[in-house]
């Protein structure tokens, strides 16, 4: 059967937003339990990556309940998380509150494939575990190139498909059997975390996104892997087009 959130084409934003709004509360609790906590480790590196600090602005579109946007801003760079979830925004503004953080970061709500900033805006642009939920994920590196100044620093962080093929068989299995029984258990919903595996499936992933942003005028393309494939960090730099 089909997943109730996932839906190709011009309809894929309502559904993933539905999806969203209902798990918002719940969101970073499950995502501690399905990657036993390694998720913080992996947008740590992610914001290494982003080489960015005092003086710097950011980007980080798809921000979710704010957990990049707010490790960006602690280098003390100019960050704005953008986000189309209500509920999610509204997680994330409590956490900024929290960490006294709102002279350094700013949340808004908006659409990644159309961000409301002006060309060559950000010395770096992420995206976490959000490009794989766009109507495109070409047209997302796109807008993400756009944002970005020349030199400027594109990064993906998102679930991987491994090359080595019992590995990924495994991982698959934990997708489709484990990790919805966490959304059910912890977020009363199985199909909102059945979704990641469906969608995965329909995503280019690591080697089909460092292969999209080689069409893009960029640089230095590289692919960051973490437990053989299972998630992946995508790096490019913007080069003059």
């Amino acid at each position: 059967m089909a997943n109730p959130f996932y839906e190709p084409g011009a309809q894929r934003a309502a559904k993933v937003n539905d999806l969203f709004a209902g798990i918002a509360a719940r969101y970073d609790l499950i995502n501690d339990l399905q990657s036993f906590g390694l998720h913080r480790l992996w947008k740590r590196r992610l914001v290494r990556l982003a080489r960015v600090g005092p003086g710097s602005r950011a980007l980080d579109l798809c921000c979710g309940t704010g957990d990049v946007a707010l490790a960006l801003a602690r280098t003390g760079a100019a960050v704005i998380g953008l986000d189309f979830s209500e509920p999610m925004l509204a997680v994330a503004q409590r956490r900024a509150a929290r960490a006294h953080a709102g002279d350094r970061v700013e949340f808004l709500r908006g659409d990644a494939l159309n961000a409301p900033f002006p060309d060559a805006s950000f010395d770096a642009v992420t995206i976490s575990y959000g490009l794989r939920n766009l109507a495109s994920a070409e047209a997302g590196l796109r807008e993400m190139w756009r944002l970005a100044k020349p030199g400027g620093r594109l990064l993906v962080l998102d679930f991987g498909k491994p090359d080595f093929a019992p590995w990924r068989r495994a991982y698959f299995a934990y997708l489709r059997w484990g990790v919805p029984v966490f959304g059910r258990l912890f977020a009363g919903s199985r199909a909102a975390y059945a979704y990641i595996l469906e969608s995965l499936e329909h995503y280019p992933a690591q080697r089909g996104v460092a292969a999209l942003l080689r069409e893009l005028p960029t640089t230095n393309v590289r692919v960051h892997n973490f437990l053989g494939g299972v998630m992946g960090i995508n790096y490019a730099e913007k080069t003059d087009g």
